[in-house]
């Protein structure tokens, strides 16, 4: 008997290239939707310019004021000086927290539809709008920074803590998009997400280090400012911006875990959303 030979590739087939690493992939597709979310914010800039109002309020108004006052103790930094970092974080957390209604508008217009049949894992879409909407934040950046420089505020221009800055503020507003994001997995409208956002953007500001310090706080909002996100995000940014004792890899760690967790709870009801 004549043994038979394994079968070869046919004549004129190509064998496909390996596919390339899932990490890969992720990071290309996370960057394209980065620049759309971009291009997007090139043709409406008005966004940006009314943003700026609420800040300067705070800083001018509240942080001039409590200066003044010397009510809340901040040791040996100006209270303004103490504020400027926490305005910073609530302002990006202001930007974020309504993101998902950008995800909604896509589901009605058809668009989220499209983008769930294409081959992109549904954890780079969330993500990819995550750091977008991290990207428009670091225009707050710009504005709290210039009013802290005109007020009087010592900030550290260290180039290395300006990135962390930056860093920070992208972790955090991406963090709270896709909180925003569940939200619209969960409530569906843009009417419920709204009103949910409303309700939590003040507990989340107020229950936290941003306004005064942990000393100065009860036991049970201590308990609950340990737990936000946004007392992390704050104190790396005074630990950055003013030469404060910060944890800054215990914060650079919790907002990547939360973020973490946020891209995944996101992802998983984006399903849900498109329904």
């Amino acid at each position: 008997m004549t043994s038979v030979a394994p079968a070869g590739p046919r004549a004129g087939s190509r064998e496909l290239p390996p596919a390339p690493p899932i990490w890969r992939t992720l990071g290309s597709r996370v960057v394209a939707l980065c620049l759309v979310e971009l291009q997007k914010l090139r043709h409406d800039r008005s966004e940006l310019y009314t943003r700026a109002i609420q800040p300067a309020l705070w800083l001018l108004i509240f942080g001039e004021t409590f200066t003044r006052l010397r009510s809340i103790p901040t040791g040996n930094i100006p209270y303004l000086d103490y504020l400027a970092p926490g305005i910073l974080a609530q302002s990006t957390l202001f930007m974020a927290i309504f993101y998902g209604i950008q995800i909604i508008w896509e589901r009605d217009a058809g668009i989220l539809t499209k983008l769930l049949v294409t081959p992109t894992p549904r954890s780079a879409l969330i993500a990819g709008k995550g750091f977008a909407a991290g990207l428009r934040a670091l225009s707050q950046v710009v504005v709290v920074l210039a009013l802290s420089a005109i007020l009087g505020v010592a900030l550290n221009w260290n180039p290395l803590h300006l990135l962390g800055t930056i860093a920070a503020v992208l972790l955090g507003a991406a963090f709270f998009a896709t909180v925003s994001m569940t939200i619209a997995g969960l409530a569906n409208t843009r009417e419920r997400l709204m009103g949910i956002g409303q309700a939590i953007t003040m507990p989340l500001f107020f229950a936290s280090n941003a306004l005064y310090p942990l000393s100065v706080m009860p036991v049970w909002l201590r308990a609950v400012s340990i737990a936000n996100p946004l007392s992390y995000e704050v104190d790396a940014l005074r630990g950055l911006l003013l030469g404060t004792h910060a944890h800054l890899l215990l914060d650079f760690a919790v907002l990547a875990a939360a973020l973490l967790a946020g891209v995944t709870t996101a992802a998983s009801l984006l399903g849900r959303l498109a329904k």
